[in-house]
């Protein structure tokens, strides 16, 4: 068929784009929208229409790098093709049945019942598309596998998957809790933003901006939030990289830690997303600090292009201590299976 990648997320030109794209391809049946966040009236991926529509807007600004990005292209999408189905496709619904005490926040009642505070949790979709292959990998079922999955990439985040469904997760209300990101700040001492706003006057919208653009990697290193710029700077001696690095790799096992206190056991550890998938000093320096669960280092490094190929692989040695695999990112695979999931049940 064909594909067309762009590196900034899309705004009002949207829809020239696509227009453009859809004179050199065949006409689709459907278009499946990757949705970051379902807010708390949406629990399926589900066909767009004007209440969605509208239901989305609403909840733009708990994930504003994601979702309002996305609602120029499903404008556009459904401008430039009115008659075929559009589907959202949510990264919370693989968290949907959180349980309660994993969901909940630790405060007032009236804030979680009158402003619907709580977790939702998010890289759904990418879980989605991990989860099977693991069992795969692991010839084990689904339903029978206690695992803490990964994603690394310009967003980060863990979660426990007990039996086939999630049961805790990193991220939150939004997508800026838990690790820390390329660009994201991850946990902050919420003291630490109230601080900041009454001590040194910063506004809301400085914190916003600051929190989820200029924070993480960018702003420990100050130079790059890609982490192999980081590697690359760090062996030239450049201790700023070498600090983002460290504090990345803690962040990530404080974060696997946690997931695997959800769990009776750990199975498997696995790996995804772009830093997941290929960036090997970054899943050795986790893993091998990671001994108190039972999982070690000296792990073995597939080739990029045959990780793609394969779909995934296990990378530990394989003689003693959890297994550890990586998967490769599976993201718009699993939008096009939950967009015909949608259909045939339309």
């Amino acid at each position: 068929m064909a594909d067309r990648d762009a590196s900034e997320p899309p705004g009002p030109a949207a829809a020239a784009q696509l227009r453009n794209f859809l004179s050199e391809v065949p006409a689709p049946a459907a278009v499946g929208h990757r949705i970051v966040h379902s807010g708390p009236h949406l629990t399926g991926h589900t066909l767009i229409d004007a209440r969605v529509r509208a239901l989305l807007a609403d909840v733009a600004d708990l994930a504003p790098l994601h979702v309002t990005p996305a609602l120029h292209v499903v404008d556009a999408a459904r401008e430039l093709l009115p008659d075929v189905p559009h589907i959202a496709c949510f990264d919370t619904v693989f968290h949907k049945d959180l349980p309660a005490q994993a969901r909940t926040y630790a405060v007032p009642e009236r804030w979680r019942a009158e402003y619907e505070l709580r977790r939702y949790g998010f890289h759904g979709l990418s879980y989605s598309w991990a989860l099977p292959r693991t069992a795969q990998a692991l010839g084990r079922p689904v339903d029978n596998l206690q695992v803490v999955l990964v994603h690394l990439g310009g967003g980060c985040s863990a979660c426990a998957v007990r039996n086939g469904r999630s049961v805790d997760t990193t991220m939150g209300l939004t997508p800026l809790e838990g690790l820390v990101m390329s660009r994201r700040s991850g946990n902050l001492d919420p003291g630490a933003l109230l601080w900041l706003q009454r001590r040194h006057g910063l506004s809301t919208d400085e914190l916003d901006d600051t929190l989820h653009r200029h924070s993480g990697l960018l702003g420990l290193s100050g130079t790059s939030g890609d982490t192999r710029d980081l590697v690359r700077a760090r062996a030239e001696g450049d201790a700023a990289a070498a600090l983002a690095l460290a504090t990345f790799t803690l962040s990530c096992r404080r974060g696997i830690a946690s997931m695997a206190a959800s769990l009776d056991r750990l199975d498997a550890l696995v790996f995804t997303g772009e830093i997941g998938e290929d960036q090997p000093e970054v899943r050795e320096e986790i893993c091998s600090a990671l001994t108190v669960l039972g999982v070690r280092g000296g792990l073995l490094v597939p080739e990029l292009e045959d990780l793609m190929r394969e779909g995934h692989r296990r990378i530990d040695q394989a003689v003693r201590g959890v297994p550890v695999l990586v998967v490769a990112t599976g993201e718009t695979q699993q939008i096009a299976a939950e967009t015909r999931r949608v259909l045939d049940g339309m």
